[in-house]
C-alpha cells in the first residue's frame, strides 16, 4: 500500500488526489512506534508536511469506522504562523478527512471574529488559526479546549521568531494535560527544544531533513545587476525561464506596486500580495496564480510562507532576504513534492558580500552570471518554438482545415509562412529589456565587513575606530513590553522582518514595562514605517514615537545593534552618516 496505516477513509483521500506514494516525513508519521506518541519532526518546506500531521492526528480522532464523533468542542487544535499557511491548512485538511465526517473551522486575522464564533458554537471537530485570533477566542470564552486530544504546532520555528511565544504557552496552557501534542519545525533549535521538553511527553524524533543538507530539487542562481537595471532584469529572467507560475519577492509594499505596474505594463498577467490587501484580495490572488489566469505573484514576505502553487517553478528575490532562514523559505516556494525549481537572487554589485553569507548561511551553492540580454532570451524563445507541442498536432479531417492549408501554400512561399508564424509567436511574448551585463568576474568584490560574529569570537582583525558623527535616528513604539518578555533576541530579527531594514539600522532599544521603543535610521524610517504598518493584526503594532528624554531607560539600560553583545550607546543613539545604513538604494 503506498500509505501503509494509513485510515480506510484517508488512504482513498490521498488517492483521489493523486498520491501515489508517502513522502519521506508522512511515511515516518505512520510507522507503528509514532502511534499515539508526542511527534518533534523537522522537515522541509514543501515536504508534505501537513499531510503527514493529518494522519498523525488520525488515530486520535476517528473511530473504528474511520468516522468522527458528533461535532462538539474541538478535538485537535492546529497552530500556524501566518493567515495564510493556516487557510492553507484547513483546506488541505477539508480535502483529507472529507469521507470522516470532521467539521473544520479556521480562526485568523483579517477574517470575521463573529462568523468565527458562531462556528466554534456550532460544534466541529479541528480547529485551524494563528496565535493571536487564537487566543482571542480562548479569552472571550467562545474557543473551549478541555476535549481536545492533539494539538499541532506548524512551522514552530516561525512562529517563536514572530514573537508568540506567550501565546503558544497560554494556549497549550489551556489544554488537557494527556493531550497528544505534534510539533513540526523547518528546524529544531534550542527555543524550539525547549518547547518540546516543557509540552511533550516522551516525544519521538523524527527528522527528515538530512542534517540541513540543502534542497535538491530547488537550483540557485545569482545574477549581479545594477539597481536601476533591476525591473529590467526581473523581466529579462522571467522571459528566459518562461516558468508557468513565478514568484517575485520584494522588501515593500511600495515596491511591490512598482514592480506588478512595471510588469503588467510589459505585457506579463501579474497579481500582487503584501500586507496592505485584505484577506479576501490574496485568496482571490492565489487562486488567479493557481488556475493559470496570472503567471507572475509579486509579493511581500508574507508569502514566504504557506503558498502552495503546484507550477510553480521560479522564485525571483528581487529584494536580498534578510537571513538565511528567510532565503530558504521563500525559495521553498518552488521545488515542492518532488517537482524541480528554479531559485534567483538579483545581487548588486555592492551587496555582493551579503548574498555570499546568504549563500554560505543557507547552505546552498548559486552559480554565479550577468543579467540575461535579449539575444539569449531569443535564442530560448527559438528553442521552445521549434518543441512547441502545435508543431506535432495531426491535421484535422473537418472544419475546412486541409482547404486552407491548400491555399496558404499555393498562395505563400515556406519561408513566408515561418517567418508569420515566427511574428505572431513573438507578438504574444513580452519584450526583454536592455540591461547592463555585469561579469562576476570583472565586478571586484567589496571588502570584507567587520561583523557582529567577528567581536564576539575574537578576530585578530583591528577592530575600527568609532564613528563620531552620529545622526539621531527615528523613534518608534512597539505594543509589547517586559511584561511580554520583550528582548531583543527575537525583537531584532521581527523588526529586519517586518521593517525591511537590517541590523545596521536599528539603534537603541528601550524596553519599558508596556512597550518598546526602538531607534531606527533616519534614513530607513519612512520605509520602516510602510512596512511595519502591513504587519498581520496578529503581530505587533508599531507607531512613531518621540524620543525619549535624555537618561530614561525604563529600569533597563538602553540596548542598541542587536543581538550581539556591543556595548550599549550614548543615550541619544544615533547613526553614523557615512555607514552602511545610510547608503541610499531603491526597493528593487
Amino acid at each position: 500500500m503506498p500509505f501503509q496505516n494509513a485510515p480506510v477513509s484517508l488512504a482513498s483521500a490521498l488517492a483521489a488526489r493523486g498520491y501515489a506514494s508517502a513522502t519521506p516525513v508522512q511515511a515516518a508519521v505512520l510507522a507503528p512506534d509514532a502511534e499515539g506518541r508526542d511527534l518533534l519532526v523537522s522537515a522541509r518546506t514543501g515536504s508534505g508536511k501537513t499531510v503527514a500531521f493529518g494522519l498523525a492526528m488520525a488515530d486520535s480522532l476517528l473511530d473504528d469506522s474511520g468516522r468522527c464523533p458528533p461535532p462538539g468542542a474541538p478535538l485537535a487544535l492546529v497552530i500556524a504562523p501566518t493567515r495564510e499557511l493556516a487557510l492553507q491548512v484547513r483546506n488541505e485538511l477539508d480535502w483529507l478527512y472529507a469521507k470522516t465526517g470532521a467539521r473544520i473551522v479556521s480562526c485568523v486575522g483579517g477574517m470575521e471574529p463573529r462568523t468565527e464564533a458562531r462556528a466554534l458554537s456550532a460544534g466541529c471537530h479541528i480547529v485551524v488559526g494563528t496565535p493571536g485570533r487564537l487566543c482571542d477566542h480562548l479569552s472571550r470564552g467562545q474557543l473551549n479546549l478541555s476535549a481536545l486530544r492533539v494539538v499541532v504546532l506548524d512551522e514552530a520555528d516561525e512562529m517563536l521568531d514572530l514573537g508568540f511565544r506567550d501565546e503558544l504557552e497560554t494556549l497549550l496552557k489551556a489544554a488537557p494535560t494527556d493531550r497528544r501534542t505534534l510539533l513540526f519545525s523547518a528546524t529544531i533549535a534550542r527555543d524550539i527544544a525547549n518547547l518540546a521538553r516543557r509540552y511533550q511527553r516522551d516525544a519521538l524524533r523524527i527528522d527528515t531533513v538530512g542534517g540541513n543538507t540543502p534542497h535538491t530539487d530547488i537550483s540557485y542562481r545569482a545574477i549581479l545587476a545594477d539597481q536601476s537595471d533591476m525591473a529590467g532584469t526581473i523581466i529579462n529572467v522571467l522571459r528566459l525561464m518562461e516558468s508557468p507560475t513565478a514568484i517575485v519577492f520584494c522588501h515593500t509594499r511600495e515596491a511591490v506596486r512598482q514592480l506588478q505596474g512595471i510588469l503588467t505594463q510589459r505585457g506579463f498577467s501579474s497579481v500582487a500580495i503584501s500586507g496592505d490587501l485584505g484577506q479576501n484580495e490574496r485568496s482571490r490572488a492565489i487562486e488567479s496564480l493557481r488556475h493559470g489566469q496570472a503567471r507572475v505573484c509579486v509579493a511581500t514576505d508574507v508569502a514566504a510562507r504557506g503558498i502552495d502553487i503546484p507550477d510553480l517553478g521560479l522564485v525571483i528575490h528581487a529584494s536580498l532576504p534578510s537571513n538565511p532562514a528567510t532565503l530558504l523559505h521563500r525559495s521553498g516556494r518552488t521545488g515542492r513534492a518532488g517537482r524541480k525549481g528554479t531559485c534567483v537572487l538579483l545581487v548588486p554589485p555592492a551587496r555582493r558580500r551579503l548574498a555570499e553569507r546568504l549563500l554560505e548561511g543557507a547552505k546552498v551553492t548559486a552559480e554565479w552570471s550577468g543579467a540575461p540580454t535579449p539575444e539569449d532570451i531569443a535564442k530560448a524563445d527559438a528553442e521552445r518554438l521549434l518543441s512547441a507541442p502545435a508543431l506535432s498536432i495531426a491535421v484535422p479531417e473537418s472544419g475546412g482545415m486541409h482547404e486552407l492549408i491548400t491555399k496558404l501554400t499555393e498562395s505563400h512561399s515556406s519561408d513566408q509562412l515561418a517567418a508569420a508564424l515566427i511574428a505572431m509567436w513573438r507578438s504574444s511574448l513580452p519584450e526583454p529589456a536592455n540591461v547592463r551585463v555585469l561579469s562576476p568576474g570583472s565586478v571586484k568584490k567589496a571588502p570584507r565587513e567587520r561583523t557582529r560574529r567577528d567581536d564576539e569570537e575574537g578576530s585578530s582583525r583591528e577592530p575600527r575606530e568609532p564613528r563620531e558623527s552620529r545622526e539621531p535616528g527615528a523613534w518608534f513604539r512597539l505594543s509589547v513590553g517586559r511584561e511580554d518578555r520583550a528582548d531583543p533576541k527575537w525583537l531584532v530579527p521581527m523588526l529586519c522582518r517586518l521593517g525591511g531594514i537590517r541590523k545596521q539600522d536599528i539603534g537603541a532599544i528601550r524596553i519599558q514595562p508596556d512597550h518598546t521603543l526602538v531607534e531606527i535610521a533616519q534614513d530607513k524610517a519612512e520605509r520602516f514605517q510602510s512596512c511595519a504598518a502591513g504587519a498581520d493584526a496578529d503581530e505587533i503594532t508599531v507607531e512613531p514615537a518621540a524620543a525619549p528624554r535624555q537618561g530614561a531607560s525604563g529600569g533597563r539600560p538602553p540596548r542598541s545593534g542587536g543581538p550581539g553583545g556591543r556595548p550599549p550607546r550614548k543615550s541619544g543613539g544615533g547613526f553614523s552618516k557615512s555607514g552602511p545604513s545610510s547608503r541610499k538604494r531603491k526597493d528593487f
